[in-house]
């Protein structure tokens, strides 16, 4: 069974397709190789060609000269046509004939089959050049001589053998050179797109260096050609998206793990305390509903914090009653247990729903019960921009040098304090507050303790 006509052409193709060299360095110099080649080979033609002409020129130059050498020698005047005899016969008869009209009156020795050539010159007339290959190329030129008398001829012939050799000598020498010049432009070509390309390897190796570390670093402070000035940009760009993605998913991470302390800490110590000693069947149902409230309680707290890493915005309808939600936390069992923790104010209705109002007070609320001396005070009003809601507690309250950055993400006033936290709080709950169309601000003005108020548009 044969193979289908198209398998071959396929499998060419498919070679071929394999041929290109795959590196960007490779495919320019091939392509300035190929362009070389091309150039150089219409360049050795025209080369050629013209010397090629040049060489018949002097090789007809040259038959002219010796035709009128020997037309001296031929005596016209007469009614018939007369060969002189001269001292230097022998030169001027080789490969010489001489022809009264169609008449030949001198020929060579042993010129065979090229007196037919010479005939033919002689009837044609005139001055006449041709090319014959009889025994070696030969180049026979026709010059009529001058007279009142019968009509002479004479023809030359020269041999054409060193003239196509140092043809051939030229065209060798020129393909060599060609070679030469070929081998020397891929090795230039591949060497100078090597170095034009070094800086883009450079830049590429800084740019996953610095994209797996964060860096600030960035390619405008840096000195490059013109050329690589808009690549550099656009690195520059990549590596701010990615230094971007980063910081949001390590503040993703940081704020999950904020606020999935408390819950945890909470299911931790039910299982703790319902694992001490036997239980009742109702104690054992409280401990379980604990455990399920603070799980749906961590379910919220990733609801919320995912919505908002979305977009930015919190656009989730509904309404929460603020007192019930304020109250809510204040249960929480935090660090400190001798704490008094008061919530006061009327019936109002903030424009966000319940999970999203948690989670903008509790790390407010957290942070007042783990610095208060004794009291925190939760208290809720209305006012002309919405919901108010103002988190007081009585301990030392905000060092004034570090009022301007309590709302930077990671920032602590004193790490070494000996409370826990990582500083995540506060940025948290301003930038949902923010997200949800409200604020959260620190009260500078507020001694002794700390005062921080949450503004929300009203329901």
């Amino acid at each position: 069974m044969s193979n289908p006509p198209h398998r071959p052409q396929a499998a060419v193709a498919a070679v071929l397709r394999r041929l290109p060299p795959r590196t960007l360095r490779g495919r320019l110099s091939l392509v300035a190789l190929f362009t070389a080649a091309l150039l150089m080979l219409v360049l050795t033609v025209v080369f050629n060609s013209v010397a090629g002409h040049r060489l018949r020129h002097q090789a007809d130059d040259e038959l002219r000269t010796r035709a009128a050498a020997v037309a001296t020698t031929v005596d016209t005047s007469g009614s018939t046509v007369r060969v002189l005899e001269t001292s230097h016969d022998d030169l001027l008869d080789a490969n010489v004939w001489i022809y009264s009209g169609r008449r030949l009156l001198e020929q060579p020795p042993a010129a065979g089959q090229l007196t037919r050539v010479a005939d033919a010159l002689a009837v044609r007339g005139g001055r006449r050049c041709v090319t014959t290959t009889v025994h070696h190329p030969l180049r026979l030129c026709s010059r009529p001589v001058p007279g009142a008398g019968g009509r002479a001829t004479v023809v030359t012939a020269l041999d054409l053998s060193p003239y196509r050799s140092s043809a051939d000598t030229l065209l060798l020498g020129s393909l060599a050179l060609d070679v030469v010049m070929l081998a020397c432009t891929y090795a230039l070509t591949r060497l100078a797109v090597g170095r034009a390309l070094r800086p883009v390897r450079t830049m590429t190796d800084q740019a996953t260096q610095w994209s797996a570390t964060a860096s600030e670093e960035r390619f405008d402070s840096m000195r490059h050609p013109a050329e690589l000035a808009r690549l550099g940009g656009s690195l520059d760009a990549l590596l701010d998206r990615i230094r971007t993605l980063l910081r949001y998913e390590r503040q993703l991470t940081g704020e999950l793990s904020h606020e999935l302390r408390t819950p945890l800490s909470r299911i931790i110590a039910e299982l703790d305390w319902w694992r001490a000693h036997p239980r009742t069947a109702d104690q054992t149902r409280a401990t379980h509903q604990v455990i399920a409230d603070a799980a749906e309680s961590m379910r919220s707290i990733c609801d919320t914090l995912l919505d908002d890493a979305r977009d930015g915005t919190l656009t989730a309808p509904g309404t929460a009653e603020v007192l019930p939600v304020l109250r809510g936390l204040a249960e929480v069992p935090y660090a400190s247990r001798h704490l008094t923790i008061t919530v006061a104010g009327p019936h109002l209705v903030a424009g966000v729903p319940p999970a999203l109002l948690e989670r903008i007070v509790s790390p407010l609320l957290g942070n007042a019960c783990r610095y208060a001396a004794s009291v925190v005070t939760v208290r809720a009003y209305g006012a002309p921009d919405g919901v108010r809601v103002d988190i007081v507690d009585d301990g030392p309250g905000v060092p004034p040098p570090f009022a301007g950055r309590l709302f930077e993400p990671g920032r602590r006033a004193d790490p070494g304090d000996g409370h826990g936290g990582a500083g995540l709080g506060l940025p948290l709950a301003r930038r949902l507050a923010r997200s949800a169309g409200g604020e959260v601000t620190y009260d500078a003005g507020h001694a002794p303790g700390a005062r921080f108020v949450v503004v929300l548009p009203a329901g």
